[in-house]
């Protein structure tokens, strides 16, 4: 007989899609969608974004001028034109992903994400406007 894992031992996959070269997109909706379909009920949400030129973060989602304050904060504190020795003219893309990270950890209670009232998370498109992959893995606590 063939046995499949429970959903929650896959790593699920999200697409996102972006249109500048940096923008800050919220995928708070998407990510809790895997958590309730993994059926777990506490436990911890991994959120990894695979990329060397996007990365993952957690802030406030209740105003998007927030979002588009620190879009504008990162291009300015790391410019897109150098002086970089990358040849590829996306030096500024890496530095960024580097500053918010690939990753980030939150906490399942009662199959939702334990956020703050005013948190979401939020894919970091650095080198946009692309298509890129979020990936999800949703883990129980230990009975």
């Amino acid at each position: 007989m063939l046995r499949f894992p429970p959903l929650w031992q896959k790593i699920q996959s999200i697409r996102v899609r972006t249109d500048r070269r940096t923008q800050f997109v919220d995928v708070t909706n998407e990510v809790q969608s895997v958590v309730a379909k993994s059926g777990v009920q506490q436990g911890t949400c991994y959120v990894y974004v695979p990329h060397t030129t996007a990365g993952v973060t957690i802030n406030e989602h209740a105003d998007p001028d927030v979002a588009t304050d620190v879009e504008g904060i990162l291009d300015r504190l790391v410019p897109n034109k150098g002086p970089y020795r990358h040849v590829e003219g996306n030096s500024d893309s890496h530095a960024k992903t580097i500053l918010t990270g690939a990753s980030q950890i939150v906490f399942v209670e009662n199959a939702r994400l334990v956020l703050g009232r005013w948190q979401g998370i939020f894919f970091c498109e650095y080198d946009g406007p692309r298509e890129r992959t979020m990936q999800i893995k949703v883990v129980p606590d230990p009975e």
